[in-house]
This record gives C-alpha cells, sequence and structure tokens, in this order.
C-alpha cells in the first residue's frame, strides 16, 4: 500500500482553494484537478463506478463483502475537496519535521515564522511524531486533505484485503465545503447510503455530533451625503451608524471571548463611506433557543437604529446556513457508539466535542443522511501554521478500516 503521508503529500501540492461569492460549483476551476485525479485512482483501485458529476462531486461505490448470513448497513466517507479562502492554497510546498522531541520550529527563517508550543499548545502531545508543515507562505491542506487521504487509503486496504467484511460502502468528495456550498448540490440518493460520516475534524481523537446552528446576516446602511460645511442636522453618514450598529451587539460575545459552546456574532468584515456602508456577520449558536435570541438581537438593533434616524437607513438580511446535527443523529447514536470503539481498538483516545463551525455532514444530516463528523489529524487549519501528524494519518486510516467492520452483524 502507498504510505498515507505520502498520498496526503501528493494531494496537497494540488491547488483547491475555493472562492466566496460565486454563483457556479464548484466555485474554483482549479478544483477539477483533484477531482478527476481521485477519479482515476479509484477506479484503479477496484471502484468501477467512481465519477465525477457536473458540479465536481465525486461518487464511488464499493460492493459488500459479507459472510453468508451477515447483513450491515449502507455507509459513507466524505471528504472535502477545498481548502480555505484565508490563506493561499496554490504552491504548497510540505515539509516533514522527522522525531520531533519539543521545542520551537522554523517554518520560516525569512518572515520570522515558528510554531511553539507557547502558541500552539497541542504541539506538546506530537513528541516522537513526523509532523508535516508548511513553508509559511501558503496552508497546508490538511483540511480536509488530510481526511480525502485518509479516506482513500480505506479504499486501498479493502481492495488489497479482499477478505475484510464489510457492508456496502459509498465514497464521496465535495467540492466548495469551505464557502458553505460543500452540501448545496450533494445527491444523496445517488450516493446510496443509510448512515455516513464526513472526515474533517481537527486532532487524533475528535469525534463530533454537535455543531452550531448558523446564519449569515448582512447590514446594509445608506447614509445622507451633505456639505461637511453645512452638515449639521443634515448629515447621515453611513460609516459612522455602521460603527453605531456594531457597538449595540454584547461585546462580550464574539469569537476572541467564547469557547466551548458559547455562541457568537462574528462581523467579518465592514466596509463603507457617508453614503452607504455593509457589515457582514456570521451568528453562532449550539442551542437553537439561543440562536433565535441571537437573530432577534439583530432585529432589534436594526429598529432601534430606524426608530432613532427616523427613516429605513438600516436594512437586516438574515439567512439561516445550517442547524445543529445533534438532533439528527441522536435517533442513530450507534454512529457514534461504534466510531468510539473502533477508535478505542486502534490506539486513539476517543475525544467527543461539539465542534465550534460545521461541516457538510450538518447539512446532509437534515437531507436525510445522519452524518457525524470524525478527525481527520489537522491543526490550526486554514492558515501557514496548519500542520498535522504523520502518526495520525495512520492511525485515522487504521480506525475506518475498524469502523467498517464495526456494522457487521453476523448471522443469528
Amino acid at each position: 500500500m502507498e504510505p498515507v503521508e505520502e498520498r496526503f503529500l501528493r494531494y496537497v501540492r494540488i491547488n483547491t482553494q475555493s472562492c466566496a461569492g460565486q454563483e457556479a460549483i464548484p466555485s474554483t476551476a482549479c478544483q477539477w484537478d483533484l477531482a478527476n485525479l481521485l477519479v482515476e485512482e479509484l477506479r484503479a483501485l477496484g471502484v468501477e463506478d467512481a465519477s465525477v458529476d457536473e458540479h465536481c462531486y465525486v461518487m464511488g461505490h464499493i460492493p459488500a463483502n459479507l459472510p453468508e448470513g451477515a447483513t450491515a448497513p449502507a455507509i459513507g466517507f466524505i471528504s472535502h475537496m477545498d481548502t480555505a479562502t484565508e490563506t493561499s492554497g496554490e504552491g504548497v510546498n510540505p515539509r516533514i519535521v522527522e522525531n520531533y522531541q519539543g521545542g520551537p520550529i522554523v517554518i520560516n527563517e525569512e518572515l520570522g515564522m515558528v510554531l511553539d508550543e507557547e502558541h500552539f499548545p497541542t504541539l506538546s502531545k506530537h513528541i516522537g511524531d513526523d509532523l508535516i508543515v508548511t513553508d509559511g507562505t501558503t496552508l497546508l491542506g490538511a483540511d480536509n486533505k488530510a481526511g480525502v487521504a485518509e479516506i482513500m487509503s480505506l479504499v486501498e486496504y479493502l481492495h488489497e484485503n479482499p477478505d475484510t467484511p464489510h457492508g456496502p460502502l459509498s465514497i464521496g468528495f465535495t467540492p466548495d465545503e469551505e464557502v458553505g456550498r460543500g452540501a448545496d448540490l450533494f445527491d444523496v440518493e445517488k450516493f446510496g447510503a443509510e448512515l455516513a460520516y464526513t472526515v474533517d475534524g481537527g486532532e487524533l481523537g475528535e469525534l463530533e455530533y454537535e455543531n452550531f446552528n448558523a446564519a449569515s446576516a448582512v447590514v446594509k446602511i445608506t447614509g445622507k451625503v451633505v456639505h461637511p460645511g453645512s452638515a449639521k442636522n443634515r448629515m447621515r453618514n453611513a460609516a459612522l451608524l455602521a460603527c453605531e450598529f456594531a457597538a449595540l451587539l454584547p461585546a462580550t460575545e464574539i469569537p476572541a471571548t467564547t469557547e466551548g459552546r458559547e455562541g457568537f456574532f462574528h462581523l467579518g468584515s465592514i466596509e463603507g463611506d457617508v453614503a452607504t456602508a455593509t457589515l457582514d456577520y456570521i451568528i453562532r449558536d449550539h442551542d437553537r433557543e439561543r440562536f433565535e435570541e441571537r437573530k432577534r438581537i439583530m432585529e432589534q438593533a436594526a429598529a432601534l437604529m430606524n426608530a432613532r434616524y427616523g427613516c429605513e437607513c438600516v436594512e437586516l438580511f438574515i439567512t439561516d446556513q445550517y442547524y445543529n446535527m445533534k438532533e439528527q443523529i441522536l435517533p442513530h447514536m450507534e454512529l457514534v457508539e461504534l466510531a468510539r470503539e473502533a477508535m478505542e481498538d486502534t490506539g486513539i483516545e476517543p475525544l467527543i466535542i461539539a465542534v465550534r463551525g460545521g461541516t457538510d455532514g450538518a447539512r446532509l444530516s437534515y437531507m436525510g443522511l445522519p452524518c457525524p463528523n470524525l478527525c481527520a489529524g489537522c491543526e490550526y487549519a486554514h492558515g501557514p501554521f496548519e500542520h498535522c501528524s504523520v502518526q495520525a494519518l495512520q492511525k485515522i486510516s487504521d480506525m475506518l478500516v475498524a469502523l467498517v467492520q464495526k456494522f457487521v452483524k453476523p448471522a443469528a
């Protein structure tokens, strides 16, 4: 078998960065490069129906290999191919720091970029590991090419070990997850699984079946332009009103001051001048009631501003994005319990957490495909300090092999 880290290194060198605000899926043409390669590799590994559709969704199926009388449900594994928008994914130049023994890792001396335990405390868990790091000029792409590589290693293992019992398996790779559209055109019926997992989590051991309820909010403010010399009681400065609106929201309920299951308002961008201004927010909370209350708080802020200035100068547009998958997973907790057992069987300590974000699986769970999230081994994603452990990639690949066998029920 090809070592999973070599497969991973091949994939991260292929630029698949997505782009927000595009109507088309995929949002970038470069995502086709990895999609087409994966189809070729799946077919070479015996997945005869592997294909990529017109929107860059890769799918394939592996028939059941069960002893006589045994049964197993159809299980799916999904990872996204695209990388995040915040940091370049072009020209990724990874290197392996072998047998890490603690202390700082200089990833780019010229730029003064250093990985150290003070700022990246999980490094202390990797003593003795081989760490894959960036050269400081791009992200690594372990989110989520680690998951892609691990699923492909599962496929390769089953191809080379045909006596390993498993039920029907569905394999899927999606575009545009990082811009919130990975599940938009996912064909659940074609995928054919009853239950599934996304392999898109962080550090080794993470197992997630709770995520944020999520919405986007756009605030558009219309000002009144008057010459500053004669502006008294006439001018309405949209840029200042934007600052005023932001100040009406709870100052301590932002990403920088929250953790765990604490929700937040996140101002992603603000731009404007005297005439017009726009604020782009995301709203997040694990609790559905608090999530709805956060939307009401924004509505009240807009209403207060309009009442204060006696006009409809503030417009608010809120769009729900996805919901907490917990509601859909609870009736299928065997997904969580069997994953926990597979982790323990392969020497991984399970870490069940509520993810402070979302995955394709959150939306797929509401499309009729219950889909918790498994660790992929990526740490500090979306930036040049992203890294992962070779040993984590290997253990997660082994865990997936153990997991597919967990669903097999022997003949009565």
